[in-house]
């Protein structure tokens, strides 16, 4: 038996590193996962290749409630009531100070991770399991701040009161929420912003980083996986409105 074995569960962000990390982690582990994201065609090659009928996907934007009910209501239809839901689709911003931070790109990455998680919250609930887990993406700069970030920070803090919120609310179904809060990883996203940091620290951002993580390195996708894999399980039974940091002690 696997850990989630016969568990349905909802993985947004579903086609991004992280994402389709947990999505094969999950499905080795017995469940039956729907991936939801932006791009059908990514969606549609990534379904492929996993070879599974464990596996379906949804293109859906997140930031939309009629397009979240449609992904949500595709998986009741498919597999019936939702075990697990890992709101984890997200994006990013360009780094400069909040006086210069374009207005339009503040909104839409807020929009992405806010909007988007409550929106997940709001429709998955009532198709949801007694007894199911809900894990949320924060991140190291939802307990921090950084410079030059401003949106994507607001977003990551915003999602852990979400977090907590939601724990507390659905606590009489015991479901229990949690958010798993990745420092540096080791995936295109991660090194993207790098390069911009580089640029402007005047030196390797990806070995700054490295420097400070007591761990000595960046973790790789496998890893947050894992941790999310613990928190949809019933091995977290009892663990809810939690921020599990899988950083390398960095915020230690």
């Amino acid at each position: 038996m696997g850990l989630v074995e016969g568990k349905t569960c909802i993985v947004t962000g579903g086609a991004g590193s992280i994402g389709l990390a947990t999505v094969q982690t999950l499905l080795a582990e017995g469940a039956k996962v729907m991936l939801v994201d932006l791009d059908a065609g990514k969606l549609a090659h990534t379904v492929q290749k996993l070879g599974t009928d464990k596996a379906a996907f949804v293109a859906a934007d997140v930031t939309d409630a009629a397009q979240t009910r449609k992904y949500v209501g595709e998986t009741v239809a498919r597999w019936g009531k939702i075990d697990v839901l890992f709101s984890n689709a997200g994006n990013d911003g360009p780094l400069m100070p909040i006086t210069e931070y374009p207005e339009d790109l503040f909104d839409q990455i807020i929009a992405v991770h806010v909007r988007g998680c409550f929106l997940a919250c709001k429709y998955t609930l009532p198709q949801m399991n007694d007894g199911g887990s809900i894990i949320i993406t924060s991140s190291i700069v939802g307990v921090k701040g950084v410079p030059g970030n401003c949106s994507y920070v607001a977003a990551k803090h915003a999602l852990m009161g979400l977090m907590r919120c939601v724990a507390k609310e659905v606590a009489p179904r015991r479901i229990r929420v949690n958010s798993v809060n990745p420092g540096p990883v080791d995936n295109v996203f991660m090194r993207t912003a790098e390069k911009t940091m580089s640029k402007l620290m005047g030196r390797d951002a990806g070995e700054w980083f490295d420097e400070q993580i007591p761990l000595g390195r960046h973790a790789v996708p496998d890893e947050i996986a894992q941790a999310v894999c613990f928190l949809a399980s019933d091995r977290s039974s009892y663990t809810s409105g939690t921020a599990l940091m899988v950083d390398g002690a960095f915020c230690a």
